[in-house]
């Protein structure tokens, strides 16, 4: 019997984000994902190897890999609406789930648990779960800081909230990444291998 769940996540590559914003560099849901893996993933060890906290960094990237994963069904739903009401949000949260559900069907049953936790996480990764959303955030802002660099001032007003929403979020591995990292996005490709062969005769 054929399974249908890594073909539909294959799919994700297909689904555009942004879709009410004119932009320069286009963004799937694929890319989105793999980004958002990496940079959870790096909030998770900053956690553990700076501030000394228990983490689980390869727990944190999968859950983040598959973090949109239902919008292969529901699509990519614009921010505006769908948190422009309580009902609206209630009801696409629904559909999610439903989503979700769906596509842990699509695996053989010796499969399907496992993936079932990561779709729809629950209470085990509930330490882990801002992580992720901070990870998504952060790909947002560093999306916004692109378009703005490529000369697309579309997203400008995009920018500044989410960067005071990032900063609102008072998470210390997130103010470590920002101050560390961020900077960084700002430079051109000359600019990062200048920092890159500094750093090499340092």
């Amino acid at each position: 019997m054929s399974h249908s769940f890594f073909a539909l996540i294959s799919r994700l590559r297909a689904i555009s984000r942004w879709g009410l914003m004119r932009n320069s560099l286009p963004e799937n849901v694929q890319e989105h994902s793999h980004m958002v893996a990496v940079l959870a993933h790096a909030l998770a060890l900053i956690r553990r190897d700076v501030f000394h906290a228990p983490c689980d960094p390869e727990r944190c990237a999968t859950l983040a890999l598959f973090h949109d994963a239902s919008e292969i069904l529901t699509g990519d739903l614009p921010t505006p609406i769908k948190y422009f009401n309580g009902e609206l949000t209630a009801a696409y949260k629904q559909l999610e789930a439903l989503a979700e559900t769906r596509l842990a069907d699509c695996l053989p049953d010796e499969l399907r648990d496992t993936y079932a936790a990561l779709l729809s996480p629950g209470a085990r990764d509930n330490e882990l779960l801002p992580l992720v959303k901070a990870a998504d955030k952060l790909c947002a802002y560093i999306k916004c800081m692109e378009e703005r660099k490529a000369g697309n001032m579309e997203f400008l007003s995009a920018e500044r909230q989410t960067r005071a929403a990032i900063d609102a979020m008072g998470l210390p591995e997130v103010d470590y990444f920002a101050a560390h990292f961020l900077p960084a996005f700002e430079l051109n490709l000359d600019e990062l291998r200048q920092i890159t062969d500094n750093r090499r005769r340092d």
